[in-house]
């Protein structure tokens, strides 16, 4: 369960996104002024330190962007190449976010999703809002089993081709596809989804042992 405060953001999640996206290599030209935000998923840190939301973007030429970030009470060490920004968080004071393929929570719980068959968190709205919460809107899936084993992960490395980035995260490589493809039969591990506009399931990541 992952809890969504009715909080105010400084920067908000918006202002983060379009001024850090731009300027990243896999997002090829995107402008700022030409990004909207579809939707969003969330994993749940059983351990309630690290907020884990990916974010699906559309550019201005129709291109879905995949921007997984991490959200932190505190510095990640030796991680400073993968800050984003400082963001002032009314109800839980300071947030350090960062581009989440640097962070081992991040690919943890991406492995542990797609070996087990996991799917998006639910989410705890708080307080609740008057009507109830929103509908869920994205919906992912991992191509796993339940009792599958979970590999360990600890550290990261993390390289970069295209649009592709590669977490190499202790016994298994994780491909983060930052514009998601549809579905292939066959081949890796994979998590996919669905989303507005995105009705058949496209592929998000793989996981290669």
């Amino acid at each position: 369960m992952a809890l969504i405060y009715d909080a105010q953001l400084s920067p908000t999640k918006a202002e983060m996104l379009a001024g850090w996206v731009p300027a990243q290599p896999w997002a090829r030209g995107a402008r700022a002024d030409g990004l909207v935000l579809i939707d969003a998923y969330r994993f749940d840190d059983p351990d309630d330190l690290v907020g884990v939301e990916t974010h699906l973007l559309r550019t201005a030429v129709g291109r879905i962007l995949q921007v997984p970030v991490t959200y932190r009470g505190a510095p990640l060490p030796g991680s400073d190449d993968g800050l984003i920004t400082t963001m002032e968080h009314s109800v839980l004071g300071p947030r350090w976010v960062y581009d989440a393929v640097h962070d081992p929570v991040y690919a943890q719980l991406l492995a542990a999703t797609i070996v087990t068959g996991g799917h998006e968190a639910a989410l705890q709205f708080v307080p609740e809002p008057v009507g109830g919460p929103p509908p869920v809107r994205t919906r992912v899936r991992g191509s796993g089993g339940a009792d599958a084993p979970v590999p360990e992960v600890a550290q990261v490395q993390v390289t970069e081709q295209g649009t592709l980035t590669t977490v190499h995260a202790g016994p298994v490589r994780l491909e983060v596809l930052r514009e998601p493809t549809p579905e292939a039969p066959g081949g890796a591990q994979t998590l996919t989804g669905t989303w507005p506009g995105q009705q058949e399931p496209a592929v998000l990541a793989r996981l290669l042992s």
